[in-house]
């Protein structure tokens, strides 16, 4: 089951403040005056498929539930493999797709796949996350993703990680809804959020996985966002505001295929895992970058 895609034309504005939303202020993302420009983040793709989620609360009642039902929805797991970085300029066009309906205790945990591909019809971002819908019945339905995303090798823990505290501002949520044009109103509306069983307002689970994002690009890939191929992880629990949140990121492992996984995890302040099992797959050398930065991306190596 899959609707229309929805089409975005991704401007500097939009990529700069993304990246600045949860204080990432690499030239990369920022300077525009950089020899090919800027280049977004690369979890950015989450903000052109709110659209297309929001869009898909419509198809609810062919499945069966309804508009109170939909709204009960959880964020549980995100898988977003990067064919290449989005860059100002890009017209993008999304299409969502349900992929998988099952039954599990807690309620229905329903697959989308989100394909994102630029002006030309090339890929850009293809992600795949699960929602589960607290409480709502599916009457045993188990139609599980056909064709879910290959297992990522190399998962293990391996030595110490390195250790990175960030501080949380009482108006995260309300800054990253805005620079990342995703708006759900329980991360900034005070009423909404008390009348869902929460204290306050919460930060959005795709902002606190940009920060571990962030610290993987920063202490295993030199800085480089064009070496992230791909992205996973599990929302586990939530990042009240104000707080602080601590990000580690292990050593990364060397991959058959010649690439590498870091894993990486993002703890609350009360020290529980927010995004936990994370996953970032890095390329040693970058086939995203323009013909200029290629070059001098081949030369580089990944430290562990």
């Amino acid at each position: 089951m899959s609707l229309p895609p929805v089409i975005h034309d991704i401007d500097e504005r939009w990529t700069m403040a993304y990246a600045a939303a949860f204080g990432d202020h690499s030239d990369r993302y920022l300077d525009t005056t950089r020899l090919d420009g800027v280049v977004a983040h690369p979890l950015f793709p989450v903000g052109p498929e709110w659209a297309a989620i929001v869009a898909s609360r419509s198809m609810s009642e062919p499945l069966g539930m309804t508009h109170a039902e939909v709204l009960t929805g959880v964020h549980a797991t995100h898988d977003l493999i990067v064919h290449r970085l989005v860059r100002p300029g890009d017209r993008l066009s999304t299409r969502l797709s349900i992929v998988g309906i099952t039954d599990i205790s807690p309620g229905a945990k329903v697959t989308t796949r989100l394909t994102t591909v630029d002006q030309h019809g090339q890929p850009v971002a293809t992600t795949t996350q699960d929602a589960i819908y607290l409480g709502v019945p599916t009457d045993n339905v188990d139609h599980p993703d056909p064709t879910p995303p290959p297992a990522i090798s190399s998962p293990e823990r391996r030595g110490e990680p390195v250790v990175t505290i960030v501080d949380v501002a009482a108006g995260a949520a309300h800054v990253y809804t805005e620079c990342a044009r995703i708006w759900n109103p329980i991360h900034t509306d005070r009423s909404v959020a008390q009348a869902s069983g929460l204290r306050d307002n919460v930060l959005h689970g795709t902002a606190t996985l940009a920060h571990g994002i962030t610290a993987v690009i920063n202490h295993r890939a030199d800085g480089e966002p064009e070496l992230v191929r791909r992205i996973a992880g599990r929302f586990a629990a939530m990042v009240e505001l104000p707080s602080a949140i601590t990000v580690k990121v292990w050593p990364g492992n060397a991959t058959p295929d010649g690439n590498m996984t870091v894993p990486f995890e993002v703890y609350n302040a009360a020290g529980v895992a927010a995004v936990r099992d994370g996953l970032v797959v890095l390329a040693r050398s970058s086939n995203h970058a323009r013909p200029q930065e290629r070059d001098q991306l081949a030369t580089q190596v990944i430290r562990p």
